[in-house]
C-alpha cells in the first residue's frame, strides 16, 4: 500500500514546515506541499497531526531467549512501534547470551519472524570471547558491549588486560555499562551490615553511587583515548560524568559518545517515596540535581543520543525487598511521549527530540537509510496528535510484562500512528503485522 500524508507539520532535519509526504514502495518518495499521484493511494489527512522521523533506540533488552516471562522480541517490539520507536537496538544478557556469532544470529533469525520494528543487536563480551567478536560485521551487526559493571552470567568484562585488548584491536562500536563493580559490592555490603535484609530503595544510588559510576566510566574515557577505541557510553546518570565528554566537535568527528535515558531524565531520588523498586535501575536514578545537569548536557550537546534502556521484570519480581527486586523496568512505549510532555514544559525542543532520538542515533551508528525524512530513505515515521491526552493505564500497557513506571500518568499527546518501512503498522490503536520489520545496515 502507497500513502499520502496531507497537510501535515514536518519536524526534520532542525526545520518545521507543512508539507506532503508521499510514501512508495516502503521509501520517501517526495516531501513537497501538493503532491498530485495518478495511482490509487491511501490518504491521510495531517492538518492536526505532526510528523517526526520514526526514532531508533540503541539500547533495549527485549529479554529473549530464555527469559521470555518478562518479555519477547514480538511484544516489546509491537510496544515500540505503538510509541513511535521504528527501529531498535537489543543488548545481549539473555539466557544463553549472544556471546558467540552462533548465539547472536539466533536473535536476528528470531526477530526476522515476529519484530514489527527494525532491528539490530549487539554482541556481548565476556573475560574470554576476544575471538568470537573479532568474527562479527560491522557493517550488519550495531556493536559491541561491554558490562564495566555486575551482569549476569559471566558478562562481566573485569579483567583490564582483556578490556584494553578490547578497546585497542574490535574496530566496531563498544557500547558500555559503566559503574565499578569492587565499589558498588563494598557500598551494598555496608548497607546490609546497616539495615540487614530490610535495606530501604532510597539507598540504591548510594550503593550504585555515583562514584561508581564516575570511576567506570573516566576509566573507559582513559582507555578510549589510549587506544583510539570508539567509545559510547549508555545511560549516564550523574552530573559529575559530564564533564568526561566534549560537545564543541560534530558528532561524526567524534571518538567517544554519550547517552541518556528516559528514566534519569524524568525520576530522581525523591521519587522513590512513591514508586519503590518499580524504578529500581541500573545506573540508579539519583538526585533532582543530577536529572537538571543531564536536561543542560542535552541542550549543550554533551548528550548525543536519547534512549530507553528498556528492560522489562515481571511485577512479581519488581515486588520485593530491595536486594531480591531486579533492576530495570518498561519503557519503549510511553518514551515520545514522556519527551513531548517536557518539550511541552521547555525542557528540550521538538527539533532537539528528533535529533537526539532518530538523526544523531543514525549519525552515531551509520545507519544505512534510516533516521530521517528524505526522499529515496525508508519510509519509518510517526505521527503524533499534540491535542489528544492519553493516561497510561493497565488497559493500554502492551509491554509483556504489563505494567509501567508511568502507570496513572497523563500525557498531552498520543502516538497517532507509525510507519515502518512504509507499512502502517499502527493507526489509533490498531495493529497490522501483515509486513514485520528488517535488520538495520550500517556504513562505517
Amino acid at each position: 500500500m502507497n500513502h499520502v500524508i496531507r497537510n501535515v507539520e514536518l519536524v526534520n532535519e532542525g526545520k518545521r514546515y507543512r508539507t506532503d509526504i508521499l510514501i512508495r514502495n516502503g521509501r520517501f518518495e517526495r516531501i513537497e506541499p501538493n503532491i498530485q499521484v495518478p495511482y490509487v493511494i491511501n490518504e491521510i489527512n495531517g492538518e492536526h497531526l505532526i510528523a517526526l522521523p520514526g526514532l531508533i533506540d540503541d539500547q533495549v533488552h527485549f529479554r529473549e531467549p530464555g527469559l521470555t516471562h518478562k518479555g519477547e522480541i514480538y511484544t516489546e517490539a509491537k510496544a515500540a512501534v505503538a510509541g513511535g520507536v521504528t527501529s531498535f537496538m537489543e543488548m545481549p544478557n539473555t539466557n544463553p547470551p549472544a556471546v558467540t556469532v552462533e548465539e547472536l544470529e539466533k536473535k536476528y533469525s528470531r526477530a526476522s519472524d515476529c519484530a514489527l520494528a527494525n532491528y539490530s543487536f549487539f554482541m556481548g563480551t565476556t573475560n574470554h570471547n576476544f575471538d568470537e567478536l573479532q568474527k562479527i560485521n560491522k557493517e550488519s551487526v550495531c556493536g559491541v558491549k561491554i558490562f564495566m559493571g555486575s551482569s549476569t552470567g559471566d558478562m562481566l568484562v573485569d579483567n583490564e588486560r582483556e578490556l584494553e585488548k578490547i578497546f585497542k584491536n574490535i574496530d566496531k562500536i563498544i557500547a558500555t555499562h559503566c559503574e565499578y563493580d569492587p565499589l558498588v559490592k563494598e557500598n551494598f555490603a555496608r548497607k546490609v551490615a546497616q539495615y540487614g535484609k530490610d535495606i530501604p530503595i532510597w539507598e540504591h544510588p548510594n550503593i550504585r553511587s555515583r562514584e561508581a559510576c564516575y570511576q567506570s566510566s573516566s576509566f573507559a574515557v582513559d582507555l578510549a583515548k589510549r587506544t583510539n577505541a570508539r567509545l559510547h557510553i549508555l545511560h549516564i546518570s550523574t552530573t559529575d560524568e559530564l564533564a568526561l565528554f566534549n560537545n564543541t566537535i560534530p558528532l561524526k568527528e567524534k571518538r567517544i559518545t554519550a547517552e541518556a535515558c528516559t528514566h534519569h531524565l524524568w525520576f530522581s531520588e525523591e521519587d522513590y517515596t512513591s514508586k519503590g523498586t518499580l524504578i529500581k535501575w541500573n545506573p540508579a536514578v539519583k538526585k533532582a540535581s543530577d536529572r537538571e545537569a543531564l536536561w543542560a548536557a542535552v541542550n549543550n550537546g554533551k548528550i548525543d543520543v536519547l534512549a530507553t534502556d528498556h528492560a522489562p521484570h515481571t511485577i512479581a519480581e519488581k515486588d520485593n525487598l530491595y536486594a531480591n527486586a531486579p533492576s530495570g523496568g518498561p519503557l519503549v512505549q510511553h518514551t515520545l511521549q514522556a519527551l513531548l510532555e517536557k518539550e511541552k514544559q521547555g525542557l528540550i525542543t521538538l527539533e532537539q527530540i528528533v535529533q537526539l532520538a532518530s538523526h544523531n542515533v543514525a549519525i552515531l551508528f551509520g545507519v544505512v537509510d534510516r533516521g530521517y525524512v528524505r526522499e529515496g530513505n525508508w519510509a519509518d515515521l510517526v505521527l503524533v496528535d499534540r491535542n489528544k491526552s492519553q493516561t497510561v493505564s493497565k488497559e493500554n500497557i502492551l509491554y509483556k510484562c504489563g505494567w509501567s513506571p508511568f502507570e496513572g500518568e497523563t500525557f498531552s499527546s498520543t502516538v497517532h500512528a507509525t510507519f515502518v518501512n512504509g507499512h502502517l503498522a499502527y493507526n489509533q490503536g490498531e495493529f497490522d503485522e501483515s509486513k514485520l520489520g528488517q535488520r538495520m545496515t550500517f556504513n562505517r
